[in-house]
């Protein structure tokens, strides 16, 4: 009943312009589970992330992002053409419609002052996230003059400070076999951004 109620919420408050925000699954965290996306808000981990039981479990909401993020990103190096292929097959959460992020997004999960590995917000629900000293993931970003080449986000630690550092303008061929690294799959997102 409590389902139906909401439902008939949001749907009237779309109908009225309204912004919505009844969320309608399950969730492991108390209260709603979605705010509205907005790249320009910051929030703190503790409520930055909810693990989604509707996908039973096994999948992440980032609300400041409004992106949906394998909540076990993958854990064996890939060509770009093999995590690309992972992730279009994928079904976690028993849902399909999962990709490569972007650069951009893959790049909103790290925290760029992070002092130990791995280099994400403290408080974060994420499983097996390599902490080695030296990661690398694929995104689907595409170098504007060079569409073969393909951006990856890493990070590893700075020879000069000795602390972690993100970095996430490094390309590499596509076609490459002998380049990999790891696929961290995620549905939705803003369809426009370059791919």
């Amino acid at each position: 009943m409590k389902r139906m109620i909401a439902y008939a919420a949001h749907t009237i408050a779309l109908a009225l312009g309204l912004p919505a925000s009844t969320a309608f699954a399950d969730t492991i965290a108390a209260g709603p589970y979605y705010a509205t996306p907005s790249w320009d808000q910051t929030l703190p981990s503790s409520t930055r992330f909810i693990v989604l039981s509707n996908f039973n479990s096994e999948a992440v909401l980032d609300r400041e992002t409004g992106l949906v993020w394998e909540r076990s990103p993958a854990t064996s190096p890939l060509t770009w053409v093999a995590a690309s292929q992972v992730c279009i097959q994928r079904t976690t959460g028993g849902r399909l419609g999962w990709r490569l992020p972007t650069i951009q997004e893959i790049g909103s999960l790290f925290d760029p002052n992070a002092s130990t590995f791995p280099p994400v917000p403290a408080g974060h629900p994420f499983l097996g996230i390599p902490a080695a000293q030296f990661t690398a993931y694929w995104s689907a970003t595409s170098v504007d003059v060079h569409p073969d080449l393909a951006y990856f986000a890493r990070w590893f630690i700075d020879s000069h400070t000795h602390l972690p550092y993100v970095q996430l303008d490094v390309a590499i061929p596509k076609s490459d076999a002998m380049v990999t690294a790891l696929g961290w799959c995620v549905r939705g997102g803003l369809q426009g951004l370059p791919q």
